[in-house]
């Protein structure tokens, strides 16, 4: 059972071939950092992980996405192509909250919080207990969210560790220093719902604000 997994939630441009029909096995992954050309290099990335892992696209047997929290423009670009591949090839399509791809946040033993860069000079942010999302998605300043958690001291995993050091040097670090969604944590995300073949999903964003773009008001009348 080959699943094709992509992101575009942040920086990270991921594509990957996986085979679902025993444990989560990563056949492939194609992952660039740079965060100004999502479109341009997405359908690249997928067209070299197929490659890679020696898969055609009509072995593909289901989609999976990560749905954000995101920029709108880079998060954009996943979901639209996501959806459009799942609808050519005939196969169900799934979205997952990125963050829960990040740093094992889904099977960590202890309580784990996964921030990413929101820009702004503010991060997403999600709390994980045994596993399980407890709190978020949601956004906000990052003295705001290290203040949030410090009397429980979580192990702090995603960019936004990096972006703000300050704010989150005194809590535990992960193994790896994980930045981005895996592509591995990404399926095993949507692990039980590609294997009983649940019906496919309309993609709903996590964009957590209104886009930076606004449609312009009318103009003020200048005759009195």
């Amino acid at each position: 059972m080959v699943t094709l997994v992509i992101d575009t939630s942040a920086a990270a441009v991921i594509a990957g071939v996986v085979d679902q029909s025993g444990a989560v096995r990563v056949l492939a992954q194609e992952i660039t950092v740079d965060a100004r050309r999502h479109g341009e290099l997405l359908s690249p990335s997928i067209a070299v992980a197929l490659r890679r892992a020696g898969a055609l696209r009509s072995e593909v047997a289901a989609v999976v996405v990560g749905t954000g929290p995101g920029p709108f423009t880079g998060l954009r670009v996943g979901l639209v192509t996501a959806a459009a591949l799942a609808d050519a090839l005939a196969v169900p399509v799934y979205g997952v909250c990125s963050l829960d791809a990040i740093g094992g946040a889904r099977q960590a033993d202890g309580p784990i919080l996964i921030v990413t860069d929101a820009r702004r000079k503010e991060v997403y942010w999600a709390y994980y207990e045994r596993g399980v999302r407890r709190l978020g998605p949601d956004v906000d300043r990052p003295e705001a969210v290290a203040d949030r958690f410090m009397p429980d001291r979580p192990v702090v995993a995603g960019a936004g560790r990096h972006l703000y050091p300050d704010m989150f040097a005194s809590f535990p670090q992960p193994d790896g220093d994980p930045r981005y969604p895996s592509v591995a944590g990404l399926a095993e995300a949507a692990d039980e719902r590609v294997r009983t073949g649940a019906p496919s999903e309309t993609l709903v964003p996590l964009y957590l604000r209104r886009p930076d773009a606004v449609v312009p008001s009318a103009r003020k009348s200048v005759v009195q």
